[in-house]
């Protein structure tokens, strides 16, 4: 099966499988958490560090990293792109062929996130019938499935609404080109806000919120784990009723310490030892 084909099967059957319908995908880290229980950050990295999956077979446990950035398309993408990895458990291939080139892993990765984020189905029944596909439709495709314009365009040419002209013409335009012709810009920028902060992995961040509940971790500990400010995780945690529970230190009486027995002797004949080192050979004739 080529990477087309394994690629949009594979991103079907977890629709289906998790039953998700065609319709668009709201908080991908969610979904990715609740429907695989793998954990998800968005984490602070480098200009040309987008994602990656770990994975630890001793424990069987995997994590999914994605880099902060103003281009919340592209984060969407690279999430479904790691899931992709995950889902065609592609950590098992060892040759990964020339590093100049894609291997078809990461190519099949791309159709699976493609796919996924935006389903066949799901285009055909947002277009309907008969309607002609403008520059305003893939603004339209670009908003409802939060897809860069790339992909919309890729997916409407190989569903046969545009040509390759015109594909490789759309492919070019950038999210916030159409959000500002088309009027959706603010909604972008609440995107792209929210794709620029630091995210725990939810499991991690509750585990943390029950130490901090029964005392055994502080509100800096949250803090830090979020990327924001102490005075932030208090005033959340309280308006949330969520208050740490204030262990007392239990001190003890000298009185009630027990009586503890001192060789006095041994003591006194320690301290009155001599300091000075013994002769090696004094002792070897001694022996």
């Amino acid at each position: 099966m080529d990477a087309e084909a394994g690629g949009c099967s594979r991103a079907e059957r977890f629709r289906k499988d998790h039953r998700l319908g065609v319709q668009p995908l709201g908080d991908l880290v969610a979904i990715i958490e609740q429907t695989t229980g793998i954990d998800v950050a968005v984490l602070d990295a480098g200009p040309d560090e987008h994602g990656l999956t770990m994975r630890d077979p001793k424990r069987d446990t995997m994590f999914i990293g994605v880099a902060r950035t103003r281009n919340p398309m592209r984060q969407r993408f690279t999430l479904a792109h790691e899931l992709g990895h995950v889902q065609f458990e592609d950590w098992a291939e060892v040759d990964a062929g020339n590093w100049s080139d894609r291997s078809p892993a990461e190519v099949r990765a791309d159709v699976f996130a493609r796919h996924l984020l935006l389903p066949v189905d799901g285009l055909r029944e947002f277009l309907g019938e008969g309607k002609p596909v403008t520059r305003s439709t893939l603004s339209g495709i670009v908003q409802r499935f939060l897809v860069s314009p790339a992909v919309a365009a890729i997916a409407l040419h190989q569903d046969g609404y545009l040509d390759a002209a015109t594909k490789r013409e759309w492919m070019t335009l950038s999210t916030a080109q159409l959000a500002v012709r088309f009027g959706w810009i603010d909604q972008y920028h609440a995107l792209q806000a929210d794709s620029d902060r630091r995210r725990a992995p939810q499991r991690l961040l509750a585990r943390a919120t029950r130490g901090y509940a029964e005392g055994v971790l502080s509100a800096q500990a949250i803090a830090t784990l979020r990327g924001i400010a102490v005075e932030t995780a208090e005033a959340e945690l309280r308006s949330a009723g969520i208050v740490s529970v204030e262990t007392p230190i239990a001190w003890a009486d000298p009185a009630e310490l027990p009586d503890v027995p001192v060789d006095w002797v041994a003591l006194d004949a320690d301290l009155s030892a001599s300091d000075e080192p013994q002769d090696p050979a004094a002792e070897t004739d001694a022996r």
